[in-house]
């Protein structure tokens, strides 16, 4: 009995001190895809990239009509057509289904590397924005809600809303460029270009 008495008082010795370090580190948490939908350069990319999207589906459907005027063509002349005249034709309108198709291909492939490129460059500042709010507030570690596997947290550990205020406050105006003192915007900046 008395061994059992000394096991248990060793072990709460032990206990105390590791649940007293334990309580010493601050655990925080952030939503990386709110935070993007919600910062200033978050929604500028996203503006920029619907308008991409428009233009190249713009290209898209004139590409679209101008193969349904070939087929609607192709099938009134069908008539007259030699058999010969009739295969090239059909091999001819066939080619431009297969130019369209990599067209589409491609375009789809452009917007998705501009978007992992526009996203990467936030992703990069709001990291160095989690770490200097980190640093300041004392979170020993910050985890990324939907990656981490976060089901159950207080809301108190939600750092989401602070890490938008200060990548705002900290990148005022990289949403858009500013204007210069004569009135005119300045050029773009270069975005590199998809490897």
């Amino acid at each position: 009995m008395r061994n059992v008495i000394v096991l248990a008082a060793i072990t709460l010795a032990i206990a105390v001190p590791q649940a007293a370090r334990a309580a010493e580190y601050k655990i925080g948490f952030v939503n990386l895809q709110q935070a993007v939908s919600e910062v200033d350069e978050g929604k500028a990319a996203r503006d920029a990239l619907k308008k991409e999207f428009e233009q190249k589906q713009k290209t898209l459907d004139d590409k679209q009509n101008e193969l349904k005027r070939l087929k609607e063509d192709l099938e009134k002349q069908m008539v007259v057509m030699s058999e010969e005249a009739k295969r090239e034709k059909a091999m001819d309108f066939e080619r431009k289904v297969n130019e369209m198709q990599q067209v589409y291909v491609q375009m789809q492939k452009d917007l998705s590397d501009r978007e992992r490129e526009m996203m990467k460059v936030i992703f990069d500042k709001m990291e160095a924005v989690i770490k200097d709010i980190a640093q300041a507030e004392g979170y020993a570690y910050v985890f990324e809600q939907q990656n981490a596997g976060l089901i159950v947290a207080p809301p108190s550990a939600n750092m989401t809303n602070e890490l938008v205020r200060r990548y705002n406050a900290k990148y005022k105006g990289a949403a858009a460029p500013a204007k210069k003192a004569d009135g005119k915007k300045p050029a773009p900046a270069a975005v590199p270009a998809p490897k």
